[in-house]
């Protein structure tokens, strides 16, 4: 990278620009991942078999960031792998609702979770250059907030269409290709207009002071980066997957099937709104907002996991809350705990470390599913009581004093 200030856009226009395409994409897999439960059991599957599918693929979608992460910093072709990332998406959603077999159609979701995996370290790489200038919670919050308003329209329009073909998933996925081929058209189209994005961070924001102390930096990552990946890790040990909560409600007769996107139109767009407020409460008050997300996410099976509407559409809610703090505020704060020619790395490393506890507990909350809810309720409050623990040991060390963010 030649370390020049791009000329052709803003750093808040890439910004906005990235985010569209984010928006886009969401229109095609959180459309899809708003009915992965229901269609998973149409085809036979058990509560145990969608735990671990959709617990294995967003293990995948971040324990292969541990690969791409390192090897999109080693090439330098960030632009290549987010390309790339979003082409195994955009092909294996419209493939989903052809297939009728369950092994298939595991493979499938798995495998969209996978392009995932390819594209973000170099994704969130590039919005960490623009968002130097922008400030880090600020950026990354507007982005998710637009890579949002996708997740909700995705999942509307997949109800409406189960409603219009009376409930056939082939329809009602396929067309989630227009949406996809306009995101990889725009794509195409930022890389031209930019094709060194981290110009914005060494001529805009050379001089800026760093949002988080973390002493002084060499080829290995920082100690505050792994404390703060244990911590982030062992609250997501403790966050059952959507997968397991739309399993639950069809199951139950809380809700139909069709009307499963609805809620999770909703969800998203709660996610939307907590996205933009804990990313601008982050570049005020630094990463302390973060203790938001353990008490969030314990709540959620002790409302989600029970046959009363108002309950489980509340515990949804708060699914959506927590999620939209995990995808925003936690990409600003690795953005600010590593310097950016390990920035890729370090969110491989991240992601894997994530990914590992979200695949554990995806499954843990699938197996407990099956066995007592009650069980499922009281581990989760057991591991993010421990959450909340290791977080206050994190910011504030023996001797009293707070970590400086």
């Amino acid at each position: 990278m030649t370390g020049e200030r791009p000329r052709t856009l803003g750093a808040w226009r890439f910004v906005v620009t990235f985010g569209f395409i984010s928006l886009l994409s969401d229109f095609v897999y959180e459309g899809a991942r708003s009915i992965t439960g229901p269609l998973l059991a149409h085809l036979g599957a058990t509560a145990v078999v969608v735990g671990v599918v959709t617990g294995v693929g967003e293990g995948a979608a971040l324990v292969l960031r541990l690969v791409s992460g390192p090897l999109a910093d080693r090439t330098k072709r960030f632009w290549g792998w987010v390309i790339a990332g979003y082409a195994v998406t955009f092909v294996s959603v419209p493939t989903l609702g052809l297939t009728g077999t369950l092994w298939v159609a595991c493979a499938l979701v798995i495998a969209e979770r996978v392009g995932k995996a390819v594209r973000s370290p170099a994704k969130d790489t590039l919005l960490s250059y623009a968002t130097s200038a922008t400030g880090r919670g600020r950026g990354f919050a507007v982005q998710e907030a637009m890579d949002q308003v996708g997740a909700v329209i995705g999942p509307l329009v997949v109800a409406l269409m189960l409603i219009i073909t009376g409930g056939q998933y082939a329809p009602s996925l396929a067309v989630l290709a227009l949406p996809a081929v306009a995101a990889l058209a725009l794509l195409v189209w930022l890389r031209a207009r930019v094709p060194e994005p981290v110009g914005y961070e060494t001529s805009e924001a050379a001089h800026a002071e760093p949002t988080i102390t973390t002493g002084p930096h060499g080829r290995r990552l920082p100690r505050a980066f792994w404390e703060y990946s244990g911590f982030t890790a062992m609250t997501m040990t403790g966050f059952a997957t959507f997968g397991v909560l739309s399993f639950h409600m069809v199951e139950r007769d809380v809700l139909p099937a069709a009307a499963v996107p609805l809620l999770y139109a909703g969800v998203m767009a709660v996610d939307a709104i907590v996205a933009l407020g804990t990313g601008w409460a982050y570049d005020r008050f630094g990463p302390r907002v973060l203790l938001l997300l353990p008490l969030i996410a314990a709540a959620v099976p002790v409302l989600a996991f029970t046959d009363v509407l108002a309950s489980v559409v509340a515990g949804s809610l708060l699914w959506g809350a927590a999620l939209g703090i995990q995808e925003s505020t936690l990409r600003a704060t690795v953005a600010d705990l590593v310097p950016p020619d390990r920035r890729g790395t370090a969110y491989g490393i991240y992601a894997a470390i994530v990914g590992v506890a979200t695949a554990v507990g995806g499954i843990m909350a699938g197996a407990l599913y099956g066995v007592s809810i009650t069980a499922l309720i009281i581990v989760t409050l057991v591991i993010q009581a421990a959450a909340v623990v290791t977080f206050a040991l994190l910011f504030v060390r023996p001797n009293g004093r707070k970590v400086s963010p």
